[in-house]
């Protein structure tokens, strides 16, 4: 259809301007799925508000009703003294992985200086339990500095505990970090968190799918953790109950195909259940540390670790063949060549060029006529071949 470039909503005239459309969309309705999704999805933003207006779409809907009371002019002053951005699908710093909802947000507000673009590859979100262990929030700290060390962002959303616990160990070593919010951008949620939010614009950025002056209600929270799940790389849950709405972030990221990764805790915990019942039972990867996701997470071979194993000691460099030997020869008081073969089960002259290879390598030590093992404080590091 021809759009009418004519169209005004709210005292502004919207013209051709997409962005205006999708900012007057997020006006009107409340994120998530539902009737405006699939008129936006099927007729367009400008296509669909066209239709609204002209009481061809919606007769009766919240939506239709929300039209009069709308001032536009105003919403838009308000993000213009604010200095919040707003992002729609198409743009350079849209984060893709919005795409892959169901029920995308029409525009994202945001304010605070960092690229959205780079979400979708250097995102990686680390969200958990409000209620947080000493435990947990020193594994998110150290897990978001680390992350952002080696150039990716952590995404948020600004609450108690975990989240908190991630933002602050990503702004403690200068890195990037994103808070998405549960309410307007001009709301600040938790109020604690009025010095970290502040913080977080200043260098990184605070966004949200819904308008200034939308309060915080639960259903919002939980649309906002979709945004989190979908415009990352993969979640990581550092400590989630049986219940947490962080495993509602997990259960969006596993359904739009991103990794999700879970940080044990002590068995007797219980902001530890949801955690070990996702390994258990849901395939996910069991993290430690940001070696380990970024192990899971990053491109192919960028950040591939080497199997763990433990520190190398002096025995490992004795070989098979000695072992039985070594295994004999005492730590304190010596013992003679015929007691150390007795004991090995070997001939004199095997256990004699066995020991002479022991001694070489700094193992055993001869004193007269009696062998024993060398202090582990005077032994050399271990060597060992391959």
């Amino acid at each position: 259809m021809t759009l009418d470039t004519g169209l005004t909503v709210g005292g502004v005239g919207v013209g051709s301007d997409e962005r205006l459309a999708r900012i007057i969309w997020s006006l009107l309705t409340e994120p998530g799925p539902g009737a405006a999704q699939a008129w936006v999805q099927t007729h367009g933003a400008l296509g669909a508000l066209e239709l609204l207006v002209a009481g061809e779409l919606g007769q009766g809907s919240a939506a239709a009703g929300r039209l009069d009371g709308l001032d536009v002019a105003s919403v838009l002053r308000g993000l213009a003294r604010l200095r919040v951005r707003v992002l729609i699908p198409g743009d350079r710093e849209w984060p893709v992985g919005l795409d892959d909802l169901d029920d995308p947000p029409y525009c994202l507000y945001v304010r605070g200086p960092a690229d959205l673009a780079t979400l979708r590859e250097r995102g990686i979100a680390l969200v958990g339990a409000r209620a947080a262990t000493p435990y947990g929030t020193t594994v998110a700290r150290r897990m978001a500095s680390d992350l952002c060390d080696r150039g990716y962002t952590v995404v948020s959303g600004a609450a108690y505990g975990i989240d908190a616990a991630a933002h602050e160990g990503a702004l403690a070593v200068g890195g990037t970090t994103v808070a998405a919010l549960a309410c307007g951008l001009d709301r600040v949620y938790p109020a604690g968190h009025a010095d970290l939010i502040g913080r977080i614009i200043g260098t990184g950025a605070v966004v949200s799918e819904l308008p200034l002056g939308w309060a915080p209600y639960r259903q919002r929270f939980l649309l906002r953790n979709r945004l989190i799940a979908a415009a990352t790389v993969g979640t990581v849950v550092v400590e989630a109950g049986p219940r947490s709405g962080s495993l509602n972030t997990a259960n969006t990221a596993d359904r739009v195909c991103r990794h999700v990764a879970m940080v044990p805790g002590p068995v007797t915990s219980q902001l530890s259940v949801g955690c070990h019942e996702w390994i258990r039972t849901r395939g996910a990867s069991l993290v430690t540390d940001a070696a380990d996701v970024l192990d899971l997470m990053a491109p192919l071979g960028e950040h591939a670790q080497e199997e763990r194993r433990a520190p190398e000691v002096a025995e490992d460099a004795v070989e098979e063949f000695d072992a039985t030997l070594w295994s004999a020869v005492p730590v304190r008081r010596g013992a003679d060549l015929m007691t150390l073969a007795a004991a090995s089960g070997l001939s004199a002259t095997d256990t004699l060029a066995g020991l002479g290879r022991l001694v070489m390598s700094g193992l055993v030590e001869r004193r007269d006529d009696r062998w024993r093992k060398v202090p582990a404080a005077r032994r050399a590091p271990a060597t060992v071949a391959g």
